[in-house]
């Protein structure tokens, strides 16, 4: 009895480590086999409202996204994904109008126009336009705002643009 109950542990402790399970959290489906390398291109301000570190902010958090969530490997030379696009959109609109004809408050708006192109498989191919905004206090000026403001919408849209390009849902 005892040499069966070793043996049935041995048997359990080898077993146990060869099964595992893998979870990406991250969404990216991505056959690096099929399309190892990436080139994502530097998404120029065409917006009519210009904040100069917009742009930097943007690109960096853009190539940040792909380095930290993919193995995808960058290339200027031949690459089997390219991503490039534009800021279309920043701008501010007045929202909460108080009965004094006053906003109490402010929305920074900005979009994003991407195409995103699969050299392996082009029926993948895509072209879109993603927004978000942020409301803040009337009471505050934008200068004091915008650079906190500027990192929660280039997170959202670099995240929507990783999901767009990189999910096969």
């Amino acid at each position: 009895m005892m040499k069966k109950a070793i043996l049935l542990s041995l048997l359990f402790v080898l077993i146990i480590p060869s099964c595992s399970i893998s979870y990406k959290f991250n969404g990216a489906s991505i056959n690096y086999d099929e399309t190892p390398t990436i080139d994502i291109r530097d998404f120029q301000n065409q917006a009519p409202l210009v904040y100069p570190p917009l742009t930097q902010v943007f690109n960096e958090r853009m190539k940040d996204v792909f380095t930290r969530n993919t193995k995808l490997k960058f290339t200027t030379v031949n690459p089997s994904l390219e991503i490039e696009g534009e800021i279309v959109r920043y701008d501010l609109t007045p929202q909460a109008v108080r009965e004094d004809n006053f906003s109490s408050e402010t929305r920074l708006t900005m979009a994003v126009k991407f195409r995103y192109r699969n050299n392996v498989r082009p029926e993948q191919d895509d072209e879109q336009t993603i927004s978000a905004y942020r409301d803040f206090s009337s009471n505050l000026m934008l200068t004091d705002v915008q650079d906190g403001l500027i990192e929660e919408l280039t997170k959202d849209i670099v995240d929507q643009i990783f999901n767009a390009t990189m999910s096969n849902w």
